[in-house]
């Protein structure tokens, strides 16, 4: 064999080891793409299963007497009586109508068990509403305990839980499911109410506020401040060491951990400055200066991608080179601009770490009416119900983190619309 042949052989033999060898990489691509995404879904799927429940809530039906004499009211504008009021007593009389053989004490409380003893303050509002029913009778749903919310979703797929419930429960339960006076219906209170220490009265309106108020607070912060930083360091900055070192720290900044940013509002907003923990105005402070880096380094590429001959026919024209920037390169940067911001608030929202180190993790019932009210943040409320021993938060926590993750994607889907509808090609 000649060697020119015997060199044609090595290529051809090397040719095919090298379609093998790029075909086997291709397949390793798709194969990871592929469990990365199955890995994905089988989250969001486990998230969802576990999650769902929680957009449910099971009432019983009683016939409630709103007997004057038990209240002790007798003028509804007298705050006073309101107060002292036993609103419970309602909820509890219409219990031993309904179960009448029941009569030792520790059996009654097992009774009084099976409706959430936040019911009563339900009755009170009920009643404030339409004063015509005191003295009269009439049937309402009352929100059942978290309890007997997981023994009713449990029954109705075929695998109550009774772990913590005793036998006389199961057994009213079985009477007032039999007489179709027990329902699941929509919880509204789970988007209308503050979180609270019994689950099934726990809500995320409070950490959703609160969230919306420290995002806004981090919006009016750190985007001037990003926008004016990234003109000044792309159109007038002069090219010095001193501006290289403050790109290279705006670089690094936007890899620290996002821990270190609480630690440094910890140090410097509250310790200093004396600012108080668990308010949006702290938590804003602090994610503003975490997304700050964000939205420069975006607002620059931005800047960067207009090309020059925008520059070079504005100041040819006789424009200034502030009349130019603002005129000419801002508008065209500005898509890219909104999207980096969109972006960096997209991260702020799904941030927990340094919000606990600024105190944002007390428990707060009620809800945030401004900047300065004690509050929470959705992040850290999924934190503390997935740290809760009761049962029945597991399906709150699940349910709060598809919340937050429809917020997330929304406002990542909104970036992406917004630079695709007002991005101009050149």
């Amino acid at each position: 064999m000649s060697n020119s042949s015997k060199n044609l052989k090595k290529i051809q033999d090397s040719l095919v080891w090298r379609y093998r060898a790029e075909k086997a990489f291709r397949w390793c691509g798709i194969v990871a793409v592929t469990l990365g995404l199955l890995a994905v879904l089988a989250l969001f799927l486990d998230i969802i299963f576990k999650g769902k429940g929680a957009f449910s809530a099971t009432y019983m039906q009683l016939e409630v007497t709103y007997d004057q004499e038990l209240l002790e009211i007798d003028n509804f504008a007298d705050q006073k009586q309101l107060i002292v009021a036993d609103w419970g007593a309602l909820y509890k009389s219409a219990l031993r109508a309904e179960f009448p053989d029941v009569r030792k004490r520790a059996d009654k409380r097992k009774l009084y068990a099976l409706v959430s003893n936040g019911a009563g303050y339900d009755l009170r509002e009920r009643l404030l509403a339409n004063p015509r029913l005191l003295g009269q009778s009439e049937s309402v749903w009352l929100l059942a305990d978290d309890d007997i919310d997981t023994y009713f979703k449990g029954w109705l797929d075929g695998d109550p839980y009774t772990a913590r419930l005793v036998d006389n429960q199961v057994e009213w339960l079985q009477q007032l499911i039999t007489t179709q006076r027990m329902e699941l219906r929509f919880n509204a209170n789970f988007f209308n109410r503050g979180d609270s220490r019994e689950p099934e009265q726990a809500g995320i309106r409070g950490a959703m506020i609160g969230s919306m108020l420290t995002l806004v607070l981090t919006l009016i912060l750190s985007f001037p401040i990003g926008i004016a930083a990234a003109i000044y360091l792309e159109e007038f900055a002069p090219k010095n060491r001193w501006t290289e070192f403050i790109e290279v720290n705006i670089n690094n900044l936007a890899a620290v951990p996002s821990i270190i940013f609480g630690l440094l509002g910890l140090a410097i907003f509250i310790n200093f400055f004396h600012i108080p923990r668990s308010i949006p105005v702290i938590g804003g402070l602090v994610l503003a200066v975490m997304t700050l880096p964000t939205i420069i380094i975006t607002s620059r590429a931005a800047i960067t991608s207009v090309p020059p001959s925008i520059r070079e026919a504005a100041l040819g024209m006789g424009a200034s080179r502030n009349q130019m920037v603002l005129h000419h390169v801002l508008p065209l940067a500005l898509p890219g601009m909104l999207t980096g911001a969109i972006i960096g608030m997209a991260r702020a929202l799904g941030e927990t770490a340094p919000l606990l180190m600024i105190g944002m993790v007390a428990f707060i019932a009620d809800i945030p009416g401004g900047f300065t009210d004690p509050a929470t943040v959705l992040p850290v409320q999924i934190f503390l119900w997935a740290d809760s021993p009761e049962r029945a938060f597991i399906e709150k926590t699940s349910a709060a983190i598809m919340v937050l993750l429809s917020f997330l994607i929304l406002m990542n889907i909104s970036a992406v619309w917004l630079r695709k509808r007002l991005e101009r090609r050149w």
